[in-house]
């Protein structure tokens, strides 16, 4: 069979996920780090987090998402918060809300922390308790959010969809709505970490297709941000939708632009092409689901990483993807998720298993 051409996507850096401590106060079901309250060998001591921040500036100027773990956990996070404002980077913080205390909230503000994201995965205690495995997480998080609130933080709700929390997407988009979030984010559980103990909680290709179908009309209805991550097909949802309903879409297009438009701007697995994640050691990889390294920032420059590991290219390359995926004519648009590709069958360019659209090709 004659080799596929190359299609090669643009690879500018425009987020970076990075673990900045793998610590947790919590032991969430889902989480794929597995962490725990540590302390976990090897983390990169604060000269090395700033050599690393002035080596993805010399990339690009993406946003910088300070997770974990959990990274109020981190002493030195907000030093490093402020040297990656000063670097022009966009700094935001992704925690559990239960450490959030009003002197945090201005220590955020000070080091320049634009958006603090949340996670809540109920509409109460009872949901988001059982998946967080630690009972008060939900009163702890909700707490945290009011707490951001009263400091002038922005602030997001990002939920993990799950079997459990499935029938209760509207009941959490409402929360967020109504405790004044700027966004919800919603992330497909990917299996791996301790989530691979949940693998059967992971929902179904159906219900998959539902959830964006769904999502899909929140983004045209909601007084809030939203957007679907871990969820490729979304966006060929949302062409799809959009192909359906051209004299709805000739409507918003006469009213004015888009309140959200993430769709026009970005595609669906960014791992490798305009996205990656950075581990508590150092260690460069597609995203934090994916756990292949590209790199680790201890023996070669970011920049290279960044620019020329073979992960990255092979990523890159959509003549490479196999299977569905392969073939399916919305390839550049969602990618199919990898991460879920290498838990599924051992090659991240294989075909999304969580599919159930079958290509036209072309």
């Amino acid at each position: 069979m004659k080799p596929k051409a190359p299609q090669l996507l643009p690879s500018e850096l425009r987020m970076v996920a990075w673990e900045v401590t793998r610590s947790c106060n919590l032991a969430c079901a889902h989480c794929r780090a597995s962490s725990e309250r540590g302390p976990y060998p090897g983390e990169l001591d604060t000269e090395a987090c700033l050599r690393l921040l002035d080596g993805i500036a010399a990339v690009g100027k993406p946003v910088i998402i300070l997770t974990g773990g959990e990274p109020l956990l981190r002493q030195d996070v907000f030093a490093i918060a402020a040297y990656g404002d000063r670097l022009g980077l966009r700094m935001v913080m992704a925690t559990n809300g239960t450490l959030v205390t009003a002197g945090t909230v201005q220590k955020m503000i000070a080091a320049g922390i634009r958006r603090v994201s949340v996670s809540i995965d109920g509409p109460g205690a009872s949901t988001h308790d059982a998946l967080r495995r630690v009972p008060g997480a939900f009163a702890g998080a909700v707490a945290g959010i009011e707490t951001l609130k009263r400091g002038g933080m922005e602030f997001q709700v990002n939920t993990t969809v799950t079997r459990a929390n499935f029938g209760r997407l509207a009941e959490i988009h409402a929360l967020a709505v109504g405790i004044g979030a700027a966004a919800h984010h919603i992330f497909l559980l990917v299996p791996t970490g301790r989530g691979k103990e949940m693998a059967g909680e992971e929902i179904s290709a159906e219900q998959y297709e539902r959830t964006l179908e769904w999502f899909h009309e929140r983004s045209r209805e909601s007084m809030i941000q939203v957007k679907a991550t871990c969820a490729p097909h979304y966006f060929r949802v949302e062409r799809q939708r959009r192909a359906k309903e051209p004299a709805a879409a000739d409507d918003r297009a006469k009213a004015g632009p888009a309140r959200h438009p993430f769709s026009a701007s970005t595609r669906g697995c960014l791992g490798g092409i305009s996205f990656c994640f950075i581990s508590h050691v150092g260690s460069v990889q597609p995203c934090g689901y994916l756990e292949l390294e590209a790199g680790k920032v201890t023996e070669r420059p970011f920049a290279e990483i960044w620019r020329e590991a073979r992960l990255f290219t092979a990523l890159r390359d959509l003549g490479r993807y196999e299977g569905k995926c392969g073939r399916c004519e919305f390839v550049r648009v969602c990618g199919g998720c990898r991460a879920r590709a290498y838990e599924a069958t051992g090659d991240f360019l294989a075909e999304e298993p969580l599919c159930i659209y079958e290509p036209r090709g072309g």
